[in-house]
């Protein structure tokens, strides 16, 4: 059976961190825009709301990657990641985006003010606290692998083919903004007494969250479609490839070594960790 790659269970377990966090997160921030009436409060619960169900997502898109292959699926279930990973994506745009940007809308057409400001500060800054720390796990985590290829880490980020950290960095690093950008909102209310900037903090949380979701989306569609390996990663294969095969030990026979990797495998690896055969 074919184990699992090596980042597999850091993956999994950034993604519990992260469902744990957005879970409690979600809840704290509906009361507090139930009780403060805050179009920027209650646009960060959809926010938290819709990053708490992707986390389910990505949590099956990890266990449905690692079924082995069998008869109908020779060559693995790796590509199943990409999928619920897309789907996921499409989460945050249809849940987050959407209603953060239709809860703006209506802030400015019918503009409620703000009260209790004590409580939203509180939440917000909880809030940020907690997805500041699982934000940084899972930077920690695409940082390492980074390390390890030998990659810049933005580069990493664009190229890695493990679509569940990278998903993950994405929207934690959408709900740090969001939470900025949600304070700054009603702080600016609370200073003039115009509900404006709290509605078009709520506007702004929307078009964020919609961005992160189509670059997600077009990104996870990529390695569905079958998008060509980098230049380097290509150059290292061939060189492998190419590399004078060492002449076999007594009772060894003529085989050939070739680099080999599983099609179902999702994550990256090194050139030097590859099979051969």
């Amino acid at each position: 059976m074919r184990q699992p790659p090596p980042q597999a269970g850091e993956s999994a377990t950034t993604v519990v961190v992260a469902l744990a966090a957005n879970l409690g997160i979600a809840l704290a921030k509906l009361a507090a825009a139930i009780i403060s009436g805050s179009s920027a409060m209650l646009a960060e619960s959809f926010h938290a709301m819709a990053d708490t169900g992707n986390e389910v997502l990505l949590l099956i898109a990890q266990k449905q990657s690692q079924i082995p292959a069998d008869e109908d699926h020779p060559l693995g279930h790796g590509r199943a990641a990409y999928f619920w990973a897309l789907i996921a994506a499409l989460g945050v745009f249809v849940t987050g985006a959407l209603l953060s940007i239709r809860e703006g809308v209506l802030e400015l057409l019918r503009p409620e003010p703000t009260t209790s400001f004590t409580v939203t500060y509180v939440v917000l800054a909880i809030s940020l606290l907690l997805e500041g720390t699982s934000l940084l796990r899972a930077y920690r985590q695409l940082r390492d692998e980074a390390a390890d290829l030998e990659r810049a880490f933005t580069e990493h980020v664009r190229l890695s083919s493990d679509p569940i950290a990278r998903a993950v960095f994405a929207e934690d690093a959408a709900a740090v903004a969001g939470n900025v950008i949600a304070g700054t909102g009603i702080a600016l209310e609370q200073l003039t007494g115009s509900t404006i900037p709290d509605a078009v903090a709520a506007v702004l949380i929307g078009l964020i969250l919609g961005y992160v979701a189509l670059e997600l989306a077009r990104s996870n569609g990529d390695f569905l479609i079958g998008r060509r390996a980098p230049p380097e990663i290509e150059a290292n294969v061939r060189k492998t490839i190419l590399r004078p095969a060492a002449a076999p030990g007594p009772g060894a026979g003529g085989h050939r070594r070739w680099p080999h990797r599983s099609a179902g495998q999702v994550g990256d690896q090194k050139d030097r960790g590859l099979a051969v055969r």
